[in-house]
Order: structure tokens, then sequence, then C-alpha cells
């Protein structure tokens, strides 16, 4: 009786742990099985226009035989984003101000909002004073010809006061964290070797006289509860040709930054960033060699680019030749009346991609709202073709390329994201960054004429997902 009793407990304690032996090896299968796993939402906007940032739940396997590979790797990280948009010009901030009070709150808070219903743009860029997309050029120190104010007694924020200051208001309501970016495109006409709007060069007389006239302006824009986080020197200021506009070569703007718009700054606490160029990629030498100036670089925070000429890798060379200054995209236009399928795949590639792969901490666009007749814009070189991001026509707003390239990114990499490692692909160019949340966000474009499915690799675990044919597509992921 003794012997069958032990024999019993033997054999319970044999079920006991053969038992736990499986319930350990199941939940380890299970284990493993979910490391292969992931869930992930997607946005796709298809080229052809039958998804515009159309949200999908994904939950995937390694079942699927992937067409391409992206691997991430957070643990490699290079330039913290401060954000995408567009540049708000006079034109801009008038149809928003024409627009019903209702209308434009809708308007507004879809477009800078991070909650579920905005693309949450979170960077803008200005113009200080006029640009050609402005009804007229004006400065905030015009005067009658042959009359100068070297003391700018007669200095005035002026014409910003009744459309693009109160505009501006009502979105740092929205998105008080927005960043501001302003660029002259011309000094006053009194201070130019001209004395014209369009074209000329800033005489040398009037150098410490146009940095007061800077410093004044981030001033004046503080005391409206504006923050000007960023300044550049010149718009495009090897393109006198524009409505206003300046000539101003790399030693003179050196010449400006560092014997007067530098020390300026300085000696009035001024913290706003000082960014040069602001111009096209095909001559990264005229930042270099700014920045080889030690006593002009001192008070330089970077270099600004647009893509009307030249690569995007141009941006990298800049960084190579400094890597301690940072850089910035700040303007591409898409032409009226709209190629969308053409220009969301360039700009895409080649900007949303291509230029923060190549270190930028921005990508804007040009502009971001005109009329249906690309209205107002300067006589003597305005631009007459400027499509904006959206088109106000009153209170109805059509949404065009600018707004989905920029939203494919704006919605989702919020500012102090930081760009990360991620598989560089031709025929599925992409970016990777990691948000302040943890999240991984890719964004991927598929160039090829068929749809695809794309494994995205975060370590040990890996989202496949099918991508439709000549589309963009961005995944939203918990790293």
């Amino acid at each position: 009786m003794k012997s069958s009793l032990c024999f019993s407990t033997l054999q319970s304690v044999l079920v006991s742990v053969f038992l736990v032996l499986v319930t350990s090896c199941s939940e380890k299968q299970k284990n493993e099985s979910d490391a292969t796993k992931a869930s992930a939402k997607i946005y796709i906007t298809a080229l052809d226009k039958s998804q515009l940032l159309q949200e999908h739940e994904v939950v995937t396997d390694s079942n699927a035989t992937p067409v391409a590979t992206i691997q991430l790797d957070p643990t490699t990280t290079y330039q913290e984003m401060d954000g995408f948009g567009y540049t708000l010009t006079g034109g801009s901030a008038l149809h928003l101000s024409k627009m019903s009070a209702p209308a434009r709150a809708l308007l507004l808070k879809e477009l800078f909002s991070r909650d579920s219903t905005g693309i949450g743009i979170s960077y803008l860029r200005l113009s200080v004073g006029g640009s050609d997309l402005d009804e007229f050029p004006w400065s905030y120190n015009d005067l009658p010809k042959g009359e100068t104010d070297v003391d700018l007694a007669k200095f005035s924020l002026g014409y910003d006061t009744l459309y693009l200051i109160p505009v501006l208001k009502e979105i740092l309501e929205i998105s008080p964290a927005i960043k501001l970016m302003g660029s002259p495109w011309s000094p006053p006409a009194w201070m130019k070797d001209n004395q014209d709007t369009r074209g000329g060069s800033l005489l040398p007389e009037y150098q410490s006289i146009y940095a007061n006239y800077l410093a004044k302006y981030v001033q004046e824009m503080a005391k409206e509860g504006i923050t000007i986080d960023a300044l550049t020197i010149q718009n495009e200021p090897l393109h006198p040709g524009n409505n206003p506009s300046l000539l101003m070569l790399a030693d003179q703007q050196a010449d400006f930054i560092k014997n007067d718009l530098g020390p300026t700054f300085k000696s009035l606490g001024i913290t706003t960033k000082i960014i040069i160029y602001d111009h096209n990629a095909d001559r990264p030498d005229y930042p270099i060699s700014i920045l080889n100036d030690a006593e002009a670089a001192k008070y330089i925070d970077g270099s600004a680019f647009h893509m009307y000429g030249g690569e995007i890798e141009a941006l990298s060379e800049v960084h190579n030749a400094h890597p301690t200054k940072n850089l910035y995209f700040t303007e591409q236009w898409v032409g009226a009346p709209g190629d969308f399928a053409g220009d969301v795949a360039w700009h895409n590639e080649v900007l949303i991609i291509g230029a923060t792969r190549n270190w930028s901490k921005t990508v804007l666009e040009w502009n971001l709202a005109a009329d249906e007749n690309q209205n107002p814009h300067t006589d003597r070189g305005g631009c007459d073709r400027c499509l904006g991001a959206v088109t106000i026509t009153g209170d109805s707003v059509v949404r065009n390329p600018a707004y989905y390239i920029i939203a494919q990114a704006s919605k989702f990499v919020p500012p102090g994201s930081v760009r990360i490692a991620s598989t560089a692909l031709e025929n599925v160019p992409n970016v990777a960054f990691k948000t302040t949340k943890g999240e991984l966000i890719t964004i991927l474009q598929n160039k090829e004429s068929a749809a695809m499915t794309i494994e995205v690799e975060m370590g040990s675990i890996s989202i496949f997902i099918e991508v439709p044919a000549k589309s963009i597509t961005t995944i939203v992921s918990k790293g």
C-alpha cells in the first residue's frame, strides 16, 4: 500500500512537471511568433488620387514575400527635425483674412492642429517686408525718392498689421510652438545702389543701418507676441530679377554678418538664428565660403537651400565641410495648374526624402495659399504661376499637390523627431524618424508601376505591407 502511494505521488509530480514544460514551450512559441508580427498604421497617397492620406490599420506576419526590405536602425541618428511647412506670404495671409471667421478657423485648425483632424504644419517662413507674392513691393521703411532715415524713426510693421500678423496670431492660438523664419526679399529702396525694389545691391554705408532694420523687425514682431526663431540674410541673393529682390554676393554677405548683423544681434541680446544663402543647390560654394570665414561663422547657425537648380546631395557637401552647422530647405514651388502625379512624386523623393536624408532640419514648400488666378503677385518679376498648397476662393478651399506633399510628413513627424538610419533603395526611396514619444515613422515611395510587398525591419520585429503602384506611404509604428 505504501509503495502504491509513493508511485501515485511520483506520477502526479511528473504530470505537473510535464504541464509546466508544455505551458512554457507554448508561451515561448507564442513570443517567438509575436516577434515576427507587428501592428502599425499606414497612410497612403496614390499618385492617381485614388487614395489621399488614407489610413489603414495593418497587422501582418512573416508569411509574406517582400519585394524590398528596409532595415531601420534607431541607434544610428542624424539631425533633429524643426518641422515641415510653407511660406506664409502676404498674399496667403490676404486670402485667409478675407475668408469668413468660421471658415478660416476650420481651415487653420486643419492645417496647424496636431490632433487627428489636422496635418500638423510646424514651421512657417515669412517675408521680411514684401515678397513677390504680395499685392505690391514694400518695406518697413519706405520713403519718397531722395529721402533717408538712418535712425529708422519711420520704421513700421505697416502692411503686415493688416493681414499677416492677425492671421499669425490665430495660428499661434492653435500651435503656440510653431517655429517662424523670416526672409527679406529686399532692403528699403533708399538703402540700395539702384534706389529700386528690384535688383541692385545694398550700399556699404547702409550695412549697419540695415542690420538695425532687421533687428528692429525681430523686436517689433516680439512686441506682437510673435517670435522669429530664424532669419535668412536674403532670399535668393543671386537672383536680382525678382520684384522685390537684391543681389548679394557671398563676400558681401560674409562682411555684412561679421561686421554688422552678428554684432548688432549680440549687443541687443537677440537670439534669432542667422542663416545664410537661401538659394539653389547648384552653388554650395556660396555658403561654404562664408562658413570658411571664422569671424562670420561664429554668428551663423546654418545654411538654407532651394532646388530650382543643382542636386539635393549638395546639402551633404555643405554638411561635410562644416558638420557643426545646420541645414534648412526653405522653398520649392509647384507651377500652376499643377500635375498631381508628377509634382507629388518629385517633391516627395527629392525634398521630403532627399533633403532630410541630406541633413536638412526643415522642408518648406512655396507657398501656403493663392486664389484661383494665382494672385496676388507683384509686377516686373512677381510669380504669376505659383500654385498655393491650397487655393482659396471666398470660403471655398481646394487642396493642391503641395498640401499632400507636406502633409505626408508634417502630420506624423513632429518637431524634435530625429532622423534615423534606414536602407537606401533606388526603387523605394525612403527616410525614417524616431519621435520624442518613441514612435518610428517611415516615409517610402513606390516608384514602380505595380503594387509591391515591402518589409520594414525594426530589430527582431518586421512589418510587411502591400503598397499600391506609384504611391507614397507613411508608416507609424512603435519602436
